[in-house]
């Protein structure tokens, strides 16, 4: 009887096992350049998988990536939500274990002054549940989903350290090479304010142009000392993301990094097993799916089998004590619970659905970060090509300009607005090839990388 019973649940659904359901996948990640916006994919293996080691080569960069992984307060808490979800699941696989008790009493009871009456009694009951209706299984399918989603939430944090460490690195390394143009505009613009004080003392020039060449240094100046407040603050963001007090950070050279070039985003189902986010989206979805079982097997009766062995006087009676056996079945089955196992199922079901739009979301949001980083790459790498070609040009027409003046066939506004121009395109580039190291960084975290 209890066999067709199972079988008869098992045809409800309070036994079947999560299989992931249709999701759109199609098109998910879009074309930098094709009208069609479908990426064309040569190679299913995805950049992300590559270990993190591998696309971050630079030693100094390494080495704060390891000691981020060490010491970060956020990954190390991670870590400690892991092993409370896992006693948790060692709780759930207890369940299906009879529970042991030993409750010892013992009495002395005297009516109207007689002799006293001792009674004692040293029982041992076990309690177990039978799980006929698959309550404790499904609990323990949820607990287990719970555990996979934590640890996929780990991975997300660790991934978030590597990216945000190696975004901050970087920052640094452009805002040091900004720094450099400045130090190196700082002495143009006083060689030019020094120019034009001798051409002022020769009678060639104004002192509107001395003034305006004056100012235009300070100004420069002024940059550079803002630059330096910026460094600083980059390198006590990055310090409190490795867990350590704010100090200096050592570091190499924007010109000698060395970052792929070359991308597969492998095809599109990959997001769902390699992006750690989605795939605790899906592992929660997972959870809600075994909560709905639970919530189901609510309405089907629990068995409970209690055996008790007792050594015992029965209260006085038998001296020496003797032993006293006792098992009992109970069976509650629920008729009328005010609605609340109907409600727990309906909002076990609604949270399945919004665990399921979740997912879904998840994807879609991974798509578009993969695709971002790649229009971000592809617009920063074309960018910076003409923004080298235009500071070719400005170089030669900061030294045109000054020999001009010097023939009095320029003006001293020409000289200025040169050196600001070649100044701002220096500035800018230095930008773009960040951009596009920060591309790299987006792409391979988007893409699910970092695991390794």
């Amino acid at each position: 009887m209890i066999a067709a019973s199972a079988m008869i649940m098992a045809s409800c659904g309070l036994y079947t096992k999560y299989e992931r359901p249709v999701v759109n996948t199609k098109g998910l990640v879009r074309d930098v350049t094709s009208l069609t916006d479908t990426l064309v994919v040569k190679d299913t293996t995805s950049f992300g998988k590559l270990p993190w080691r591998t696309v971050f080569t630079d030693p100094q960069l390494q080495a704060l990536i390891e000691k981020g992984l060490d010491n970060n307060a956020d990954l190390l808490n991670a870590a400690l939500n892991v092993k409370m979800v896992e006693e948790a699941l060692k709780v759930a696989k207890l369940a299906f274990i009879p529970t042991l008790a030993f409750t010892p009493q013992g009495t002395i009871a005297s009516f109207d002054g007689a002799r006293a009456t001792k009674s004692y009694s040293l029982p041992v009951s076990a309690s177990w549940n039978v799980d006929l209706f698959g309550n404790l299984l499904n609990s323990k399918r949820s607990t287990q989903m719970q555990l996979l989603a934590t640890k996929d939430y780990q991975t997300v944090v660790k991934t978030n350290i590597i990216s945000g460490i190696a975004n901050l690195y970087y920052t640094l390394l452009m805002l040091d090479r900004q720094e450099e143009i400045l130090n190196d505009m700082i002495g143009l613009t006083k060689d030019t304010w020094e120019m034009m004080k001798l051409q002022m003392q020769l009678g060639r020039a104004r002192s509107t142009s001395v003034q305006s060449a004056e100012a235009a240094y300070y100004s420069v100046q002024a940059q550079a000392v803002d630059l330096k407040r910026q460094i600083r603050e980059m390198e006590n963001s990055l310090s409190l993301l490795i867990g350590q007090p704010a100090q200096t950070i050592t570091r190499g050279k924007i010109a000698d990094q060395s970052l792929p070039t070359n991308f597969s985003t492998g095809i599109g189902i990959q997001l769902l097993n390699n992006r750690a986010d989605v795939h605790a989206a899906e592992m929660t979805l997972a959870q809600c799916f075994y909560d709905v079982n639970t919530a189901r097997s609510r309405f089907y009766p629990s068995i409970t089998i209690t055996g008790t062995g007792a050594f015992t006087n029965q209260n006085g009676m038998v001296n020496p004590g003797k032993m006293l056996w006792s098992a009992v079945g109970s069976l509650v089955q629920p008729i009328f619970q005010h609605g609340q196992i109907v409600a727990g199922l309906k909002v076990a079901q609604m949270q399945y659905e919004q665990a399921y739009n979740t997912w879904q979301n998840a994807i879609l949001k991974a798509g578009n970060e993969v695709s971002n980083a790649l229009v971000l790459y592809n617009s920063s790498a074309d960018k910076a090509k003409l923004e080298a070609r235009q500071i070719e040009i400005l170089t030669k027409n900061v030294e045109d300009t000054k020999q001009l003046y010097k023939s009095s066939t320029s003006s001293y506004l020409e000289v200025i607005q040169a050196q600001s121009s070649l100044l701002n395109a220096e500035i800018s580039k230095v930008q773009d090839d960040f951009y596009k190291m920060q591309a790299v960084v987006n792409l391979y975290m988007a893409l699910g990388g970092g695991s390794k």
